[in-house]
């Protein structure tokens, strides 16, 4: 899985690379053909945005969280991605 993480008001630090790839990590308990994600955080005075969207196969799954800390937003955006994760796989396997 490539993560590929760009800032928009704001510099990504190391300190945010680590954080946003060791939860990206954990999504693939779940799933694992995540092909690649694209992370975007974003400043607008005092509210701190993540969005991310995840290229899977056979879908693409896109999720936005705003909060006042930023590593808030990561959790919670990881939290979102995750359920959709689930559904898409229970999608997938459910056979009628």
């Amino acid at each position: 899985m490539q993560i590929e993480i760009t800032g928009h008001h704001v510099d990504v630090t190391e300190a945010l690379r680590d954080h946003i790839n060791t939860k990206f990590g954990k999504l693939t308990r779940h799933f694992d053909k995540v092909i690649n994600v694209h992370v975007t955080l974003t400043v607008e005075k005092k509210v701190q945005k993540a969005e991310a969207t995840l290229h899977m196969s056979g879908n693409d799954v896109h999720a936005a969280v705003e909060s006042e800390d930023m590593y808030g937003s990561i959790d919670q955006l990881i939290d979102k991605l995750d359920r959709q994760i689930v559904k898409h796989k229970e999608k997938l396997t459910e056979h009628r």
